[in-house]
Parts: structure tokens; sequence; C-alpha cells
């Protein structure tokens, strides 16, 4: 048997020798490749007789340099050996609850486990994983091991669902993250890469990782110190404030909306003389949500000089005199003085001042009214959709659940959502505010009167599992929709958050729902079984949903 060269004494052969010897190896190599994809009739391989032969001859010469290949590769270099992963104690997941998350995650889209396309009357088991999240964290469960790159898999595809993911996977994610550059975004969206921050008794660790750390750990560092002590988190920001980029300001400020209160103050007026101006108008929100400061003040006196009741007019009314220019100290506090595109001057510098201003500030102006009699007053020269809508966005600022009641209005008023509520994305804000019952009993009344029409964006703010009012409002406000022969596509939205946030003990209650109705004479052709169908997979979910529950309650 010929000896090949990788047989050959190598130790007596120099570098470069070896080095000639792979360059012509991998070019008869490229050249043979070459021949193939082009067809012997098109290009023969040097040493190789053309002809009728030439194919066979250069499958034979392809075999024989694979050997060569093979047996001249150069063992690499040994790796360090991987450390283990951290050992993560919280207990496994029962059985059960493990495959059922194997069961969701395979129907991600992408995992060829979705059925796609029209869903029939089969739940939408991707849409349920965030829930399953939730309440596997709160349960304190850790995932088996083989399901963690099909987590990672999942979060990578939906970055909603990363901060759930993350928290549920624990430290074996990050130590795959590490090995794997497709789950890199775990690693980034951990302080640290994962690596656990400085605590309080650390004080040498937490300078060191402010003055020198990443951008992002940074962040997370600051964030977690102002959430055990507001006043240590403020004092590490002023540290290095004047030597901080524009746009690390900013983000480092917003930190700040975490125990916010009086202390701050001080900092906040200071940052209102900053160089950029995105950093000096959050410097004055964050003031605004004060109402006992400084600035709060001034914009009060501002707002109230702008605002007054009219006495002379048969009822009284509330006369407004816009700002006339928008001055150095106006701006200074966080005044936007150039208005967007197809906005008054006048009217967008009297919203700002409005908005700032602290709410206790107009029962004192206008004679001692309460929110709800300062809101029903009219108001002269088509002012009031401005000033109640910079009073929304006070209400919604400064979190007081009175305004917020009274610009909301009752949900069975004309227009659905008093003289104030301007949009529903307004509305859902100020609703936001109330406490969870009385938030849901709202938009229950709000469906029962109004439908669903304009309900989604509401419903969106409900605490779920919904209430039992506002589930049955729904449901009675869907059914009506059926038995009206109303185009079934219109209320999918609803139907699926209905899947989500129903209360999964209802699921008997709908049977009745699940048989084909009969349809009207103007109704939506097959619109009977499309509301069949949409109400059987709704049973069908609240039922997952509850069997879900019970298998994440196993002891």
């Amino acid at each position: 048997m010929n000896r090949t060269p990788a047989s050959t004494d190598t130790a007596s052969a120099d570098a470069s020798g070896g080095s000639r010897w792979e360059e012509s190896g991998e070019s008869r190599w490229e050249e043979l490749v070459t021949a193939a994809l082009l067809g012997t009739a098109r290009r023969t391989p040097s040493g190789i007789p053309a002809g009728r032969d030439a194919p066979t001859a250069v499958l034979d010469a392809a075999a024989v340099e694979t050997v060569r290949r093979r047996a001249g590769m150069r063992p690499g270099r040994a790796a360090a050996r991987v450390e283990p992963a951290a050992t993560d104690p919280r207990p496994l997941l029962p059985p059960a609850a493990a495959r059922r998350l194997a069961m969701l995650l395979a129907d991600r889209p992408g995992s060829g486990g979705g059925s796609g396309g029209r869903r029939g009357s089969a739940p939408d088991l991707m849409e349920l994983l965030p829930q399953w999240l939730t309440t596997a964290n709160q349960r304190g469960f850790a995932p088996r091991p083989e399901a963690l790159p099909a987590l990672l898999d999942a979060a990578r595809g939906r970055t909603d669902l990363r901060p759930a993911v993350l928290a549920f996977a624990g430290p074996r994610a990050l130590w795959l993250a590490r090995l794997n550059a497709d789950w890199r975004f775990a690693l980034r969206s951990m302080p640290g890469g994962g690596a656990a921050l400085p605590g309080p008794e650390e004080p040498d660790r937490i300078r060191e990782l402010w003055e020198e750390g990443l951008f992002a750990e940074r962040v997370a560092l600051l964030s977690g110190i102002r959430a055990r002590d507001a006043a240590a988190a403020r004092d590490l920001l002023a540290t290095t404030w004047a030597t901080e980029r524009a746009e690390d300001r900013l983000m480092f400020l917003d930190s700040l909306r975490t125990g916010l209160s009086a202390a701050d103050e001080p900092f906040l007026e200071r940052a209102l003389a900053d160089r950029s101006r995105n950093v000096r108008a959050t410097a004055a929100e964050l003031l605004s949500a004060l109402p006992g400061s400084a600035l709060a003040g001034r914009m009060a006196e501002r707002a109230v000089s702008c605002v007054a009741v009219d006495h002379t007019q048969d009822t009284p009314t509330i006369a407004v005199e816009a700002p006339h220019e928008c001055d150095p100290g106006m701006e200074r506090d966080g005044v936007v003085p150039k208005a967007p595109a197809g906005r008054g001057e006048r009217s967008w510098w009297l919203g700002q001042l409005v908005e700032a201003a602290p709410l206790g500030t107009w029962s004192r102006r206008l004679g001692g009214r309460t929110p709800e009699e300062i809101v029903a007053l009219p108001v002269a020269d088509d002012w009031q959709s401005e000033l109640h809508a910079a009073w929304c966005r006070a209400a919604v600022r400064q979190r007081d659940p009175s305004w917020s009641r009274a610009l909301l209005g009752a949900p069975a008023a004309p227009e659905a959502g008093g003289p104030g509520a301007v949009s529903l994305a307004e509305r859902a804000k100020l609703l936001g505010t109330l406490g969870a019952a009385e938030r849901a009993d709202w938009v229950a009344g709000f469906i029962a009167v109004h439908g669903l029409s304009e309900a989604f964006q509401l419903l969106g703010v409900c605490t779920v599992p919904w209430s039992g009012p506002l589930g049955r409002a729904v449901v009675d406000a869907l059914d009506i929709a059926r038995d009206a022969g109303s185009y079934p596509w219109s209320f999918s939205g609803v139907m699926g958050l209905a899947e989500r946030c129903l209360d999964p003990s209802e699921a008997p209650h709908l049977e009745t729902l699940t048989a084909i109705p009969d349809e009207p004479e103007n109704a939506a052709p097959g619109a009977g079984s499309y509301w069949s169908e949409s109400f059987q997979r709704l049973v069908t979910t609240l039922r997952l949903r509850a069997a879900m529950q019970r298998e994440l309650t196993e002891e």
C-alpha cells in the first residue's frame, strides 16, 4: 500500500513543509468538488484522463482525498473543562406539570407542533404559556433540565416572555446561554450575565461595579439599590452624575420613579438645569408627581392664572385664558415650547401647565367644588376638551382615584366615559388608578350598556382572572352578538381575551353556547358554525387552564 503524505514521518518535516502540504491538499479537494458540481464534461481535474470513465475516477479520487484529509488532520488544542452549572435549590416541577409545559412549548410557532391557520375548537396553547409561567414562578418551581432548550427558544422568539422564562429557568439557563450564541439574550437580560449583584454589606463591590461595570449592569445595580434603599441609590447616582452621558443620565433618572418621595426633590431640582432637554423633561415630570414640590407649586401658580370660574353667566362657567408665551421659567420647569404639528401653541402650553399642577389646586381655585362638580361645569370657548384631557393626564400621573372617577363618569353615561375621557387610551389609563374590584365593576357596567365594540382596550387593564360580574358581562355580550347574527370575526379579539382571562370555573355555564345557533336571515354566512366553534374553544381552554392550576398546586 502506498503511503499518503499523512502517514509520512512528520517529525522531521518543518513547519513550512507542513503548511505547503495543507495548502496543496485543500487545493486538490476544492478542484475535485468543483469538478463534481460542474460535471467532468465541463471540467476534468488534473491527473484524471477525460472520457466516459472520468466521473468514476473523480469519485475514486474524492474517496482517497477524504481519507487523506481525515488522516492528516492535526488534533486540536484541548479546551478548558466546562464548569458545571450552578445548583438550583428550588423543587422540580411535578411530573404532570412538566408534561403540560412540554405540550405548551411544542405548540409554539416554528416548533413543528403548532396547528397553524384556523384553529377550530383547539386551544391556543402558546397563549397560555405566560399564565402558566406566572403560576409556576409563584409556586417557586424549577424546570426539569430537558425543558430548558425549548424554554430558551420560546423566549428568544417572544420578548414578552423573557422575564418570566428567565425567572423560571434559573441559573442553568444562564449556564446554557454562555454556550449557545442563539441564547445570548438571556445574558443581556440579566445584570452581569446572571451574576449576583453586590449587597449593602459590600460597599467596595458596589463602587467598583458602578464605576467600571457595563451600562446594563449599572442600571440593574441602581434599580436594585433603589428598591431597598432609595436614598442610597440617589446618593450613588449623584457621585457620577456630572460625568455621565445624556442618554445614560436619562435612564438612570428614570429609576427614581421607584420609591419617589420628597427627599428626591433637591436632586431633581438640580436636574432641571441639565444640558439635555429630555433629562429636564423627565425631572420635571417626576417633580410634578410630588404635589408638595416647589415645581408643582410654580406650575399651580401658572395654571390657576389661566383658569377661573365666570359667575357672570346664568350658570357658573369655567373661563380659560391660555398663556400667550412660554417664558424661560416655564421652559426650565419642563414646558416644551414648540407645539406638535396641528396643535396651537397656547393650548399646548396650557395643557402642560394643568397636567403638572397638583389636582388639589382646583378645588381651592374653583370655589371648593369636588372633582365631580368641577368636571360637570361647562367650559367656555371650546376649551373643555383641552382642559379635561390635561386633568386626565394629571390624574394618571398623580394616581388620584377621586379625579379618575370624576373624569370617567358613570359607565352607563352617554359616550361612556364622562367628559374628560377623550379616548379609549385615556379611559384605560384612568381605570388603572382604581382598585382591581372597582376597575372590573366599571368595565362590566360599560359592557352591559355599550357592548363590546369599544371594550377590548378597557378589558386589558382588568385583573386576571376576571371577576364574576365582569366575566358574565363579557359572556352575555358575546351571546347577544351571536343571537343577533353579528360577524363573529369582529369579536375574535375579545374571545381570545376571554380564553386567557375568564375564570375557569365559568366553563360549565358556557356549555349551552357551544351548540350551533339558528341563524337570522341577515346573519353572516357560516356565522353560526364559527360562533359554536369559538365557544367550544373557550370551554376547552377554560378546562385546560383549570387542569394547569391543579397540576401546579400538587404537592
